[in-house]
């Protein structure tokens, strides 16, 4: 368990279309990795906020042989150093290596990724505000009792256009810098 105050309480979200533009052909490399224009901005602000951020991924081009840990740890890498250099921390990073395929409970819209984060940091995930651009993120979010924010960053708004009525109420915003925005003003 991690003994790390969570502030002003945790804030978890997706990568790919959240923090990192996303591709079909999937991020396979450093160099493919290349922030959204404001996410950098708005992790730093959210830490300056005084949350904990936590990123939870399915990253399944590792089982589809598409990219390799190494690849992985320097898109990792890349990401924590950009977000450090505007200000910003990620405190923990977990993700999914399996395929769809794979019958694992970590790959959302599972809970397994999330379930982790509350076991890291001890922790409940009720109301916790999880911020993701695919359905399959906001399914992981209720699943575990957090609350699902939707991005139109992404896959955002292909999701938002077919959003299930269960989803019918969530919050959505056009990219993670609107939604920090919310969750700072709200926390205020």
């Amino acid at each position: 368990m991690s003994g790390e105050s969570l502030g002003k309480g945790l804030v978890i979200l997706d990568r790919d279309g959240v923090i990192n533009h996303d591709s079909e052909a999937f991020i396979k490399n450093e160099a493919e990795w290349r922030p959204i224009p404001g996410s950098l901005d708005a992790i730093a602000a959210l830490t300056r906020a005084g949350f904990t951020l936590a990123v939870a991924s399915n990253q399944s081009g590792l089982a589809r042989g598409l990219f390799d840990q190494q690849a992985l740890d320097a898109m990792h890498a890349k990401m924590l150093g950009l977000v450090h250099d505007a200000g910003g921390r990620i405190s923990r990073i977990v993700f999914c290596p399996h395929g769809p395929d794979d019958a694992c409970d970590c790959r959302k819209p599972k809970p397994g990724l999330l379930e982790q984060l509350a076991r890291h940091f001890n922790t409940s995930l009720e109301g916790v505000p999880v911020v993701g651009d695919s359905l399959r993120d906001l399914q992981a979010a209720a699943a575990v009792g957090a609350r699902p924010i939707l991005v139109r960053s992404g896959k955002g708004r292909k999701t938002e256009a077919a959003l299930p009525e269960q989803f019918a109420g969530v919050p959505v915003y056009d990219d993670l810098a609107a939604a920090a925005r919310a969750l700072i003003e709200e926390a205020a």
